[in-house]
């Protein structure tokens, strides 16, 4: 476990490693997917993100970042919406420096119930908006990952990566989600989306809500999206695991080493 331990990421919110969760990533060597909110960009100051950034640096820990997303929206049709959006990823990006992020996750943002009927005009201000970023992001030798949610299938989001094609953009591949708000199965998602997959947000659930519960204790079948992978790539995708209970993290990485089809 200690190998692979070293090969994947582990969701830690700011806040959390701020107030004492850092000495335990430290500690047991775990890599952090460290999500950055709202919340934390207007509470602390630069020197407190400084300070972690460089506790991990210390440590030779790989670093992920979660960008902000609750009431955000890149493709909504209300400029000042979109406005509200771009700056807390001017925020985050200002931090990107400090972390060395291998990649940034952000939500893609499509829900079907929201803009069915403006799909165009989402997928227009989508673009616009998620190639600055990753322009932003490129340049300081990071990767922008979009993340599905809500989306009920690959399709609706495969023209926003066919668009993004040329930045580089990935997609981070969430079971969770998938599981729990789609309506198509992993296989359907692999064919479509397989080549633009850059990461894996890896955590269990019911199949009705988004658990996050430690791999193996829910209901996803996680086989077909490693055999896929390893026919596809020689090397495996940014991993990270999004369990939401620090027990759950020792439990997932052993469920994860048995499914694990790289050398560790």
């Amino acid at each position: 476990m200690s190998d692979l331990r070293r090969r994947v990421q582990v969701c830690a919110p700011f806040t959390l490693l701020r107030e004492g969760l850092l000495d335990h990533f430290t500690r047991h060597g775990l890599n952090p997917e460290i999500g950055i909110d709202a919340g934390a960009i207007e509470r602390y100051s630069p020197q407190d993100f400084a300070e972690v950034a460089e506790a991990l640096r210390r440590h030779r820990l790989t670093v992920t970042l979660h960008a902000p997303f609750v009431d955000l929206s890149a493709g909504s049709s209300d400029p000042a919406i979109r406005a509200v959006t771009r700056r807390r990823f001017d925020e985050l990006i200002d931090l990107v420096p400090l972390f060395r992020p291998a990649t940034v996750v952000a939500h893609a943002g499509y829900d079907w119930q929201r803009y069915e009927y403006f799909r165009g005009a989402w997928l227009d201000h989508s673009v616009t908006f998620w190639s600055a970023v990753a322009e932003r992001l490129n340049r300081e030798g990071c990767r922008l990952m979009l993340e599905n949610v809500y989306e009920q299938g690959p399709n609706e989001i495969l023209e926003l990566f066919d668009r993004l094609r040329s930045q580089g953009v990935g997609l981070c591949l969430d079971c969770g989600h998938l599981t729990a708000f789609g309506r198509t199965p992993i296989e359907a998602w692999l064919g479509v989306l397989g080549p633009f997959i850059g990461q894996l947000h890896l955590h269990d659930n019911g199949g009705k809500k988004d658990d996050h519960l430690a791999l193996g204790r829910g209901r996803i079948d996680f086989r077909p999206l490693f055999a896929f992978l390893k026919a596809e790539r020689p090397r495996p995708p940014v991993v990270t695991m999004e369990v939401h209970r620090p027990d759950d993290i020792w439990a997932s990485l052993e469920y994860l080493e048995r499914l694990w089809p790289w050398e560790t």
